[in-house]
């Protein structure tokens, strides 16, 4: 991953941002040599995996825990 001091990024911050986007590599932004910032690229949020059907109730999940067996949990 490249760096880049805060003053360059700031003159050049659109070619940065489209560096960034067309390589999908990203940059790692300085001040006077420690780390401040990462522009990373944007990555699209994937479908959510549909859980129906993935879980198995076993036994009463409404009632209460019993006394010993609240305390076997802890």
């Amino acid at each position: 991953m490249d760096t880049l001091s805060v003053s360059k990024f700031k003159a050049t911050c659109l070619a940065v941002v489209e560096g960034v986007a067309k390589t999908k590599q990203g940059v790692i932004i300085t001040k006077r040599g420690k780390p401040i910032a990462e522009l990373i690229p944007y990555a699209a949020e994937t479908e959510p995996v549909p859980l129906k059907n993935t879980v198995a109730f076993m036994g009463d999940i409404i009632s209460p825990v019993a006394a010993e067996d609240w305390e076997a949990l802890r």
